[in-house]
């Protein structure tokens, strides 16, 4: 029997909380050992692949970004064997010409967080450093495009990605800042699941939904909930028809550099890795120990 292909991820966003036109439907409550992910995840098959579908913020959109715990949620989607993972996250924009209902595929990010120290499963007895001058996978990112544009969506490939914390909006202070320094879009939640999708050696990329032009253009009413909605909704329908064309596209064997990002970053010496901490990353490190 042809051994199954990995499994593809879905991080849904603000206005994405479900995937239609998966068969096969089943449930996932999965435990890790730091704590319950957002919500369970969903199983099933859509063109012959396995997916798992994770709403970021959980049903009903319960949980503010700071309240994520995306060291679960990137481990529980590589416990179920994921070696790619498409994120839909909802986004500010910071330039004129990226438009609400516009999609970005962004290939940088720059981090304005606070809590660095929760962005990485390393620690306790094992160090690595990864490599992260490219944090997107390109060649994911490609296939966004192509998949995209083929539906005639407006599409950017390419720009940076500002993480701030939240939950607020930004001020307007802020946000001219930012656009002096040259960033495109601004969200608060996909730069941690960068940085945790390359230690778990997953590609990832982004669609970065623009829901408005945060709060620097003044002409512009202030960015607030109530008011990017309808953005929010038109976004999730063109999330439904991009990702099952990306889907068919990816690979089955998990060979993109992502899928080796360890080989180069681990720095302790495998005779002295903790029994404990070894046994939490198993997801990660099984392939270093088998």
């Amino acid at each position: 029997m042809k051994d199954e292909a990995p499994a593809i991820g879905i991080i849904g966003g603000s206005g994405l909380y479900q995937m239609e036109g998966v068969t096969e439907p089943a449930e996932h409550n999965v435990e890790t050992p730091f704590g319950p992910p957002s919500d369970a995840l969903i199983g099933g098959r859509m063109h012959g692949r396995q997916i798992y579908f994770l709403p970021r913020h959980g049903s009903g959109h319960r949980l503010l970004p700071h309240e994520l715990n995306h060291r679960a949620n990137i481990w529980a989607l590589r416990s179920l064997n994921v070696r790619w993972i498409i994120c839909v996250t909802a986004v500010g924009s910071l330039q004129e010409k990226y438009k609400p209902r516009d999609v970005l595929l962004p290939s940088q990010f720059y981090d304005r967080t606070s809590r660095g120290s929760e962005h990485t499963f390393f620690g306790e007895g094992i160090a690595a450093h990864v490599g992260f001058a490219e944090p997107i996978s390109a060649d994911l990112r490609q296939l966004l495009a192509q998949a995209a544009q083929g539906l005639g969506v407006t599409v950017h490939n390419g720009g940076t990605y500002v993480n701030m914390d939240g939950p607020a909006f930004s001020t307007r202070a802020e946000s001219e800042l930012n656009r002096r320094h040259g960033f495109d879009v601004i969200g608060m939640t996909n730069l941690p699941e960068a940085k945790l999708a390359r230690e778990a050696e997953i590609a990832l990329a982004t669609m970065a939904m623009i829901t408005d032009y945060d709060c620097w253009k003044i002409e512009e009413e202030p960015v607030s909930a109530e008011s990017v909605f309808a953005h929010l909704v038109a976004n999730a329908e063109t999330a439904k028809k991009i990702l099952p064309e990306v889907i068919q596209r990816i690979p089955a064997a998990a060979t993109w550099p992502e899928h080796s990002a360890l080989d180069t970053a681990l720095v302790t010496d495998r005779k002295l890795w903790p029994t404990a901490t070894l046994s939490r990353l198993q997801p990660i490190l099984s392939r270093f120990v088998s």
